[in-house]
């Protein structure tokens, strides 16, 4: 059974959208090594993170260099995958490379 109950036409309702926030995100770095091959640095750079061979090679130096680079930055999720998929792929080619994530 069904009531007709009086309809307020006195009164607005505000619908607002959810405020939506940008994810954190998080560097993923390369550390540098003295057994990891250069060549090898560079594979994983343009295999993992999708660069150009300069670009690869440049990331590739500042790691020899100053003990360690950033390969991008990405969603926590993502991060997460990276860093799993690059030392995967070092400990299958007995590769030392470590590989870590940290927020921006």
């Amino acid at each position: 059974m069904s009531k007709n109950l009086p309809i307020d036409t006195d009164t607005l309702v505000q619908v607002s959208k959810p405020k939506l926030k940008k994810p954190r995100l998080y560097k993923v770095v390369l550390l540098n090594d003295d057994y990891t091959p250069m060549e090898f640095v560079v594979y994983v750079l343009r295999t993992y993170f999708n660069m150009q061979e300069e670009l690869a090679v440049a990331i590739m130096l500042k790691v020899h260099q100053s003990g360690s680079g950033v390969c991008g930055r990405f969603t926590r999720e993502i991060a997460e995958m990276k860093v799993r998929d690059v030392l995967e792929c070092a400990r299958l080619h007995e590769h030392p490379l470590q590989c870590t994530m940290e927020p921006d």
